[in-house]
């Protein structure tokens, strides 16, 4: 049986198809929270700390034209500036969570790589999910 926390209060969503990377993941509940060390993989559920993060790197929520379903974004993404996000199409926060909590992902994610830099390294990721 799946854990699954409130969707905007933080914490990881888990179930039998977690990927490995969550055992070594801190879990993030809020924006308040460091990382224990440069580098570390972080993962949370809130939609605070996402936003947080995406906004220090001014990437804008987005999602991959052509992967909507029913008017709701497909595959979610953030577009950050200088890396070709031409092929991407910007949502508003709102829809991008609302599909984020629908499909019961987390985000993995770095604040820093271990030399200190700022990392834009996240994964998106629904534990429920099993791969065909």
């Amino acid at each position: 049986m799946a854990a699954d926390r409130n969707d905007t209060g933080g914490g990881m969503r888990t179930g039998p198809e977690s990927s490995r990377s969550l055992n070594y993941a801190q879990e993030i509940t809020s924006p308040d929270q460091r990382p224990e060390r440069d580098g570390r993989s972080l993962v949370t559920t809130n939609h605070d700390v996402i936003r947080q993060w995406a906004e220090e790197r001014n990437a804008q929520p987005a999602t991959v034209p052509g992967s909507e379903h029913d008017d709701h974004p497909g595959v979610l993404r953030f577009d950050f500036p200088g890396y070709g996000g031409e092929g991407l199409q910007e949502v508003s926060w709102e829809d991008w969570f609302a599909a984020f909590d629908e499909r019961k992902l987390n985000f993995l994610y770095q604040e820093t790589k271990k030399d200190g830099q700022q990392s834009n390294f996240f994964q998106l990721e629904n534990p429920e999910r099993e791969d065909a």
